[in-house]
């Protein structure tokens, strides 16, 4: 499920946008979208597969308590020189691959940029002319094997946004990663990966303005040791093991001001951890048609030195700070994380799944608005932030139908149980609070669903059918005097509908259609004076819904015949986003009446409307 309009993140089995794991070549990407959604970060002309895992992730994965997003780069074409692009009304892109040995190694290099900044230096008026609205991103990737038991690969990935208003406003973000693998085959039997990666997501916030010239500055950066193994003893077993290193950076934000700035500059308050885990895994086929998958992973995080860190009381009243020093392990947690899948095929077109996985998290996001934004905070485990835990149990029923297999239905139900779960004390803000552990809270979760798929894969007619009923809530002391409460995420009707009708060799048509139930929020319920000042009154927490979300996406592409003999050829691609238009939420706000300051009017604020789009793809 997306988080919401503008939302740069998802929400899967009631988990919060932080509890995914999304790794591209092996390297954590913290921020997964440009322009608030509406593109992913990831460039599908670089990418070769995606693997995702939402119920028992298996033990080489953790760090997360709700999916993982396990996506791979092409490796490029290693005979020939191929490329590919598109050129748009809103973006263009291009890539490249091709032999940098023939048959040993190859490379590809993809490259995508928006241009609506070019667009606003023609604007008449000179705010939007002195403006700035764009993304990039490039993904690189090439691999050499030195002989038939050797192979190393080297990718990465580089990415930003960039938002300006003239010389008033500026916000700028994006993810850079590196993956350095070595492959080496010991025998038929005995495989290993070795890997050194690096990942680093940060923003930069702008203020101008004549006496409060400022920015604020957040950072998360990885550095990533990885050794895998992979050994098969039978044709009914596999086993897997290995380890695992990160040297966590992390800086939540703080101010930079100018000499003449009346805002003051506030100290860099880094926190460093290092994350640690080792894991086995053991997939076995017991029967013809029975499957099991044991593992179990020992994670453990350790927060360093240097840093100061306080003690609180239970207001939040800071009780002592302490200053330590450079390399100094300070805290320490270790966990295990059991997993478990078995699955049993009934028949030749039905099987049935069980799992039950615990997944241990130690890195946390701060967000107190209704959807995740480019520019939360992140946090590691400290002194008093615990690390978040998970227990899920799942169960599903799977089949195909109709006399060619022509359909298949999913119906999988789940339940999982958290702990540890953040949220905040009443009238918390975040964005300058650089001491945010004395507003933090601690609690429990459940979540729990049923989703159904129904999938159409042969035929001109394609597509899906997908609906999820669910219930996600939170249990805090301190919150709604102790009573269960709605999830921020907590959307309990789910809809995804999606066709692609291929008429003839020429034309594709597809559609998309998207529903669900509103965001849980808070809205203030009365209003009251302190020294001449209005200040609202809201009720209990997350007891309010944004209105439902519905968009309705459509699509053609013209794909000329391709002639034989001729090795370039080109496609026309026409989109309509939120064809009907539909102002979907992305946040209330609430202000006084301009006819009546006694009255107060509730302002729905929508990003993005009716967006139409058209690309001219070639390759060769």
């Amino acid at each position: 499920k997306s988080a919401g309009e503008g939302s740069s993140g998802f929400s899967v089995r009631g988990g919060a946008v932080d509890q995914n794991l999304i790794l591209l070549d092996e390297a954590p990407v913290y921020n997964a979208s440009h322009l608030l959604g509406f593109f992913s970060t990831f460039n599908s002309d670089a990418i070769k597969d995606l693997t995702v895992f939402k119920g028992g992730m298996p033990a080489q994965y953790g760090g997360r308590l709700s999916s993982v997003v396990d996506i791979r780069m092409k490796d490029g074409n290693n005979q020939t020189l191929h490329g590919s692009g598109g050129i748009g009304l809103i973006a263009s892109r291009l890539a490249l691959e091709g032999p940098l040995v023939k048959g040993r190694g190859s490379f590809l290099v993809t490259g995508r940029r928006t241009y609506a900044d070019v667009f606003l230096k023609l604007s008449p008026n000179e705010t939007s002319r002195n403006s700035s609205l764009y993304f990039y991103d490039l993904n690189a990737k090439a691999n050499y094997a030195f002989n038939d038991r050797n192979r190393l690969y080297f990718s990465g990935y580089l990415g930003r946004d960039a938002l300006g208003l003239a010389n008033t406003f500026g916000q700028y973000y994006g993810n850079k990663t590196a993956t350095l693998r070595l492959n080496h085959l010991f025998s038929d039997r005995l495989f290993s990966n070795t890997s050194l990666i690096f990942s680093k997501y940060d923003y930069e916030i702008d203020i101008y303005s004549n006496d409060q010239n400022f920015s604020i500055l957040s950072k998360i950066q990885d550095l990533n040791f990885k050794q895998d193994f992979e050994y098969t003893p039978s044709t009914t077993q596999t086993l897997r093991f290995g380890a695992q290193a990160i040297y966590h950076t992390i800086t939540p934000g703080y101010v930079v001001a100018g000499e003449t700035s009346a805002v003051n500059a506030t100290a860099d308050r880094t926190n460093y951890s290092l994350e640690t885990a080792a894991y086995v895994s053991h997939e076995w086929q017991a029967a013809p048609r029975l499957n099991f998958t044991t593992g179990l992973r020992l994670s453990g995080f350790s927060l360093l030195g240097p840093g100061t860190y306080s003690t609180y009381d239970a207001a939040g009243t800071v009780l002592t700070a302490t200053a330590y020093e450079r390399g100094k392990f300070l805290k320490t947690y270790v966990r295990l994380e059991p997993r478990f899948a078995a699955s049993y095929q009934l028949g030749e077109a039905a099987s049935v799944k069980l799992g039950y996985a615990r997944n241990v998290q130690n890195l946390h996001l701060l967000s107190n608005s209704s959807t995740s934004l480019p520019t939360d905070l992140y946090v590691p485990t400290t002194f008093n932030v615990k690390p978040e835990t998970s227990d899920q149990v799942s169960a599903g029923y799977y089949r195909s139908l109709g006399k060619d297999r022509t359909y298949s239905l999913t119906v999988e139900t789940y339940y999982k149980a958290l702990n540890n779960q953040i949220d905040y004390r009443d009238g918390t803000q975040l964005r300058g609070n650089f001491d945010v552990e004395a507003s933090l809270l601690y609690g429990i979760g459940r979540a729990y669903g049923v989703e159904f798929l129904l999938r159409k894969d042969v035929g001109r007619l394609t597509g899906w059918v997908g609906y999820t009923l669910s219930k996600t809530e939170r249990q805090f002391t301190e919150i709604n005097s102790g009573a269960w409460f709605n999830a921020r995420q907590d959307r309990p009707n789910d809809l995804s509908v999606v066709a692609i009708y291929q008429l003839n060799k020429k034309w594709t048509f597809s559609g998309t259609f998207l529903a669900s139930t509103g965001n849980a929020v808070t809205f203030p319920v009365g209003k009251y004076q302190v020294a001449g000042q209005i200040v609202s009154f809201y009720g209990l927490r997350n007891a309010d819904r944004l209105p439902g979300y519905r968009r309705l996406d459509l699509g053609a592409t013209y794909e000329k015949p391709h002639q034989e003999g001729h090795r370039f050829h080109h496609s026309w691609s026409f989109s309509i986003y939120n064809a009907t238009g539909r102002e979907n939420p992305y946040s209330i706000r609430f202000q006084a009446d301009p006819n009546d300051a006694t009255k107060t009017q509730a302002v729905q604020v929508a990003l993005f409307r009716m967006i139409p789009s058209a690309t001219y793809n070639f390759n060769f």
